[in-house]
């Protein structure tokens, strides 16, 4: 047995719903899902009636059955659609879910009633199995609001009663007719409903606690991921101030302009000014992670040649190459390829990917950054002669805080954030990131964006 998925268990912080207005949210989204069903089965129950029985008695009750169930229809419509989630708001809407309740378990009892009256003492199948399908039904889908499911089964119950008692209050029948066989069999069936209505009432509650029990840890979840997120950014920002003063001054020590530096002293700076610029890219990658999750992030989008900035990107990390032994080609066009974009944060992307395949390539090899144009897309390809990814390293690549090669041992370090955060940026422009592995050594990864116009 399924609950409804979206039930209003599970909302925002703080959000709490009455329990009797989740119930009958319940009852009727279940209750518009079996529409086309219980006319169908109505339907067919009519038309047999009318056809053996009497043809203006189903008349009647199908002119009933249209009006029970377009009432129904609005009602749990409205009760669906309905924002508020308080007990007084449910208990609003409790006489009205009576009335339903009442439509259509009369319109029920006065099919089967009614057959067996004109029927005339018997076995009255076709009343009795309508009734316990109608009670059978019940227990499997009223069970969201007690009330309603208590109605029913006392209702049908009665019934189920009524028929047999008639018969044989009507024929004065013996204890060995079977009409008495009949109201024993009636209570036996009355009984194995109750006992199913029983178990799927106690099901129903069991879920409903899971469910109770899961919004509680969902929303402690929320609260301290929250704060989580607050305190690394207020500790980002924290630390990001006395970093950028301790470089300064290391920088300035480091560049001779405060006097010669002996040898150790310089190879000392040189130590420190490599781990401040580690930590203040670190601090600014844990930044921008927390300002794409928040949705933060701040994009300024415009019409950028995509050419212009991969020659200023490639031109940046020619340095970091140099000290890597690591050369840089490019094969980009001779005309321009606009895109819409925030060139700075695409430049970032850029940035990352190259100054990753310089890392992670051998001494004396080479990085080729090449661009592929159509009428559809815009690739940029970074092809590198490193280490090579396989398709079992995808979900590592793009994962926060990690890396391929996440040994004590490895040579390069790194915050495992990079990819993540490139990912994320080119998804907010609408591309995409990824990588093949090359026929040879290395991987080539691709940046995928929509082109705005091509120059020609």
């Amino acid at each position: 047995m399924d609950l409804p998925s979206d039930s209003g268990l599970i909302g925002s912080v703080g959000e709490t719903t009455s329990p009797l207005m989740r119930q009958m949210k319940d009852y009727c989204r279940v209750g518009l899902e079996l529409t086309l069903q219980r006319l169908f089965i109505f339907a067919s129950a009519l038309a047999l009636a009318a056809f053996y029985y009497d043809a203006r008695f189903a008349a009647i009750l199908l002119v009933f059955l249209l009006v029970s169930e377009l009432y129904d229809y609005r009602f749990f419509n409205r009760v669906v659609a309905s924002t508020e989630t308080s007990h007084a708001a449910a208990r609003r809407f409790l006489p009205y879910l009576y009335l339903s309740t009442f439509f259509s378990t009369s319109l029920i009892i006065a099919y089967s009633v009614g057959i067996a009256v004109i029927q005339g003492p018997t076995t009255h199948f076709m009343s009795s199995f309508f009734l316990f399908a109608a009670a059978l039904f019940a227990a499997m889908n009223s069970y969201y609001v007690m009330h309603v499911l208590v109605t029913r089964l006392i209702c049908f119950g009665a019934a189920f009663l009524f028929i047999p008692i008639r018969d044989i209050v009507i024929t004065n029948a013996p204890l060995q007719s079977e009409l008495w066989a009949q109201l024993f069999t009636s209570i036996f069936v009355l009984t194995f409903v109750i006992d199913s209505s029983r178990n799927y009432l106690k099901v129903y509650r069991a879920q409903t606690k899971q469910l109770d029990l899961l919004r509680i840890e969902h929303e402690r979840s929320q609260v301290a991921y929250k704060a989580k997120s607050e305190f690394i950014s207020t500790m980002s920002h924290e630390l990001r101030t006395p970093l950028t003063s301790i470089r300064g001054s290391v920088d300035l020590a480091r560049s001779g302009k405060l006097g010669k530096l002996p040898d150790q002293v310089a190879a000392v700076l040189d130590v420190a000014q490599r781990n401040c610029q580690r930590l203040l890219k670190l601090i600014d990658e844990i930044l921008d992670l927390q300002s794409v999750e928040s949705g933060r992030m701040a994009f300024t989008h415009a019409t950028i040649d995509l050419v212009q900035a991969l020659s200023e990107t490639i031109s940046d990390c020619e340095v970091y190459a140099s000290e890597h032994e690591v050369s840089i080609r490019s094969s980009l066009p001779d005309q321009m390829v606009l895109v819409t974009g925030d060139k700075q944060r695409l430049q970032q992307v850029f940035a990352n990917i190259l100054s990753n395949a310089v890392k992670f390539s051998p001494a004396k090899s080479e990085s080729l950054v090449s661009v592929q144009v159509t009428d559809a897309e815009v690739k940029v390809l970074f092809k590198d002669e490193g280490i090579g990814l396989s398709e079992d390293d995808r979900e590592k690549v793009f994962d926060r805080f990690s890396q391929v090669d996440s040994s004590d041992t490895r040579r390069s370090g790194g915050t495992g954030l990079g990819m993540n955060i490139s990912r994320q940026i080119m998804q907010a422009h609408g591309g995409s990131i990824g990588y093949r592995k090359n026929e040879g050594p290395g991987t080539t990864f691709i940046v995928t964006m929509k082109p705005l116009a091509r120059e020609t």
